[in-house]
């Protein structure tokens, strides 16, 4: 499962993978406003594939298009975050607690297997960054699916889901997070294969607590920008 070959990409989508990467790693930070001619030098894109990724974008919510003045990457403010995450510490626990009650043994499997490749994911960064790629290869998009809730699932990984990428990464540059947050998926992860709801529910609520903790400290302490 973790070794599909995605299919063979357009322009379009190499130009919107290319900048939603670049959105999330806060290349394109939260609030900056950016043109056409300015992406296509800085990224190397044509006209054609860029309106798409643009387009693309905007409807994942990550742009906001200003008439007759191209676009900006969307931005919240930090009651906005932290009301964020306190949705995501409720909505969350469910999907680890039915993922505990759902997920079938290879899936778990599967899950584990992911957390060997993040753990050389972060040692390759020095332990500075955890950077998942969205989809399956996203612990989190993982729990929700294999939490089997259509609704809860479609909550999780709409818009929400993206607008919460966009900030996971830059949270996770704080000193000791990344390893520390892997440990903290390990352990959720440990009490889905022990088919145990109840501590997945209260460890995957912990530890999306202990990331909006760290918001609120990087806001206090003016190290987080938005």
């Amino acid at each position: 499962m973790l070794d599909i070959v995605p299919p063979t990409q357009t322009r379009a989508d190499e130009a919107f993978d290319c900048l939603q990467t670049a959105i999330v790693k806060g290349e394109l930070a939260p609030g900056e406003k950016i043109g056409e001619v300015e992406l296509c030098e800085r990224f190397n894109l044509t006209r054609g594939p860029l309106r798409e990724a643009l387009g693309r974008l905007e409807s994942r919510g990550l742009l906001v298009r200003r008439p007759h003045a191209g676009f900006k990457v969307m931005a919240m403010s930090g009651d906005e975050l932290l009301e964020l995450y306190r949705i995501r510490e409720v909505m969350e626990g469910l999907a680890a607690r039915q993922a505990a009650e759902r997920m079938t043994d290879s899936e778990i499997a599967d899950l584990q297997a992911l957390l060997d490749r993040h753990e050389k994911i972060v040692d390759e960064a020095q332990g500075q960054a955890y950077y998942q790629h969205e989809g399956d290869y996203d612990f989190h998009h993982r729990i929700a699916t294999g939490s089997r809730n259509r609704k809860l699932s479609q909550m999780l990984l709409g818009d929400l889901y993206y607008m919460v990428r966009m900030y996971r990464y830059r949270l996770s540059t704080s000193a000791g997070r990344p390893h520390k947050a892997l440990r903290e998926h390990r352990s959720i992860a440990d009490a889905i294969a022990q088919r145990d709801g109840e501590l997945a529910q209260f460890l995957m609520q912990r530890h999306i607590n202990a990331a909006r903790l760290n918001i609120e400290r990087k806001i206090r302490e003016g190290e987080l920008d938005i």
